[in-house]
């Protein structure tokens, strides 16, 4: 399970590294970029860097050298694309305001609409942009994974238009599709997928010089078959004569980071022993209690497994920040630091802001002098 961390487990000296702390391994990331820039050779595609997974800017310099660009979903995802990334930027989001789409107009190589009334509403302000270039997002109403929070093809899915919202209606302008129907898959997933959008999207495809076939692709994952991914690509881009992009964002930085945390009490309720942590699931491992997730743990086990079972707990009041529950062959104690495995991608992200979205304003309104004020603005600098 430790895979490609075990040089960074063995040479860093814990002792100096204050919790909690996000640790990314340069050389683990290259051996994923590496990987990915062979796709893309022989594949003749291009894969994008999505930022909503993994958005640790000053590790930009050394992903360009391996990929296209990048896939954004907000504004401030877009620019933190065009400053620190300096390629191709990609803007989907499942729906912008009139700003927001004149923002990303003028950051953007290739801006996305979930829907025709998006594309009819803000079509002017495209026109006035000719060198970007301008896609829909279709829903091949094909569903591949099984947890439905993370299903964007599930029943009454807000992602994307299906062919039936696209009957009787005229494409002109929209150069290219973007579908999304994996998380964490490989691509055997895919082939089912394309087998779904080529049944109900094939005429348009015909019509369209780029198609985006979103993220998920668990392409640096060790039984991930690259050859099956490179086929399928190449048979693609043969029937309908596109140009084909990837936006995986889990594989780029899978198996590339962890999380160092310190315990700072042990209790005891019941039987049960708890030990809890400067880090927390609510705050820094969300997708723990999303997913659910569970995480690996250097040197724990399943419970039951070794002599000594700990449920971890995090240092919000949130009732169920609970990490999980591990065995440990000794007891733990306070200073004690456990290394959760895998966590450059999505969690370091959802610490700070999830897809780049900007946080909400805090204001004060005033009754007796009617006033309004605002106290603190997120912007483009907190987010970053």
């Amino acid at each position: 399970m430790i895979g490609k961390l075990g040089p960074l487990l063995k040479g860093l000296d814990l002792n100096s590294v204050k919790t909690p702390t996000f640790v990314l391994d340069e050389e683990a990331l290259l051996k994923n970029l590496k990987k990915l820039l062979d796709v893309q050779q022989r594949a003749g595609c291009n894969i994008l860097l999505a930022l909503k997974a993994f958005a640790m800017w000053s590790a930009f310099p050394l992903c360009r050298e391996y990929l296209t660009g990048v896939a954004a979903s907000s504004v401030h995802e877009a620019r933190l694309g065009r400053e620190e990334f300096k390629k191709e930027v990609h803007t989907y989001a499942p729906a912008f305001s009139e700003d927001e789409v004149k923002a990303c107009l003028n950051i953007s190589n290739h801006v996305v609409f979930n829907s025709l009334s998006q594309w009819e509403r803000f079509k002017k302000h495209c026109q006035t942009k000719p060198h970007v270039k301008i896609g829909l997002r279709i829903n091949p109403e094909h569903s591949e994974v099984k947890v439905p929070l993370y299903d964007p093809c599930a029943p009454g899915s807000r992602l994307g238009t299906t062919i039936t919202q696209l009957q009787g209606k005229t494409l002109d302008g929209i150069t290219g599709l973007h579908f999304h129907t994996l998380c964490e898959l490989g691509a055997d997933a895919l082939e089912r997928t394309l087998q779904s959008v080529s049944e109900r999207f094939g005429d348009i495809l015909h019509q369209m010089s780029w198609v985006n076939f979103g993220g998920g692709h668990h392409i640096t994952k060790e039984d991930y078959d690259v050859e099956k991914l490179v086929f399928l690509i190449k048979d693609f881009k043969k029937r309908y004569s596109v140009e084909v992009y990837l936006e995986p964002g889990e594989a780029v930085a899978l198996g590339c980071g962890v999380l160092i945390s310190s315990v700072l009490d042990v209790v005891k309720n019941g039987n049960r022993n708890i030990a809890l942590l400067d880090a927390s699931a609510t705050a820094h491992m969300p997708d723990v209690l999303e997913m659910p997730y569970r995480p690996v743990v250097v040197g724990a086990g399943e419970p039951g497994e070794f002599n000594f079972d700990f449920i971890l707990g995090g240092t919000t009041c949130l009732a169920g920040d609970v990490i999980g529950e591990w065995s440990f062959q000794k007891p733990l104690s306070v200073g004690d630091k456990l290394i959760f495995l895998d966590m450059a991608h999505y969690s370091m992200v959802k610490t700070s802001n999830f897809n780049g979205v900007r946080l909400p304003d805090i204001s004060i309104y005033r009754q007796k002098t009617r006033q309004h004020q605002v106290i603190k603005s997120f912007e483009y600098e907190s987010y970053k």
